[in-house]
């Protein structure tokens, strides 16, 4: 079994589980002041199992599932699928931190949800392949490229971030963007160069614009 089906499989477990308990929900959510008052940084890891309602859960996990293939990108770039679950553990610790230090003395304050390290696969989907398609709907007749679906996604999070409320941890969604963008780099930092190229040279009709500027 793929990593990406057993986390999935896993989340959707622990949340529908918590979503029955209220007790548990509370023990298992991301709450600053108990991770700083009483040290309980577990809670960084299980926010990531639990979310805010069904809907909060199959939006993630949908969103998971459609970029499964991340997984195998990992295989065949570092050799090991264990590099993607470090990634994907990691991206969920790294996400909550802005969350830690902006709430770390708010006893009411929690949040829950696997977004940042969703954000984190996906980006670095979008990293490897930035120019691929992105269906929406289920469909094929409204389709973006992987960057640009990226930028709105992140112009998005930053909204709702502004707006405020709710128990979702909505800057938890583009720190986990950046930490999969950067992940990658940092064990092979030709990848880098790589995406800037992919940008620079694979842009839709760009080959066109480069052409007619050599000739000048």
């Amino acid at each position: 079994m793929s990593i990406t089906l057993s986390i999935i499989i896993l989340t959707c477990l622990v949340s529908f589980t918590a979503l029955q308990s209220q007790d548990q929900f509370y023990k298992l959510s991301m709450s600053p002041y108990q991770v700083k008052h009483q040290r309980q940084y577990y809670r960084m890891i299980t926010s990531g199992l639990i979310h805010a309602d069904f809907m909060h859960l199959g939006f993630n996990m949908l969103s998971l599932y459609f970029f499964s293939s991340v997984e195998d990108i990992y295989v065949m770039r570092f050799g090991s699928k264990y590099y993607f679950l470090l990634m994907y553990v990691a991206a969920l610790l790294v996400s909550s931190v802005p969350s830690l230090l902006k709430h770390r003395d708010n006893p009411s304050y929690q949040s829950v949800g696997a977004s940042g390290a969703v954000s984190a696969v996906i980006f670095s989907g979008i990293l490897f392949f930035p120019w691929s398609g992105i269906s929406f709907f289920f469909i094929d007749i409204i389709r973006f490229p992987a960057v640009i679906f990226g930028a709105v996604y992140i112009w998005v999070s930053v909204y709702l971030d502004g707006k405020g409320g709710g128990r979702i941890a909505h800057d938890a969604h583009y720190w986990g963007a950046v930490f999969g963008l950067l992940f990658p780099v940092l064990l092979e930092p030709v990848i880098g160069m790589e995406f800037i190229n992919a940008i620079r040279y694979d842009f839709p009709g760009i080959d066109k614009y480069i052409g007619s500027r050599r000739r000048y």
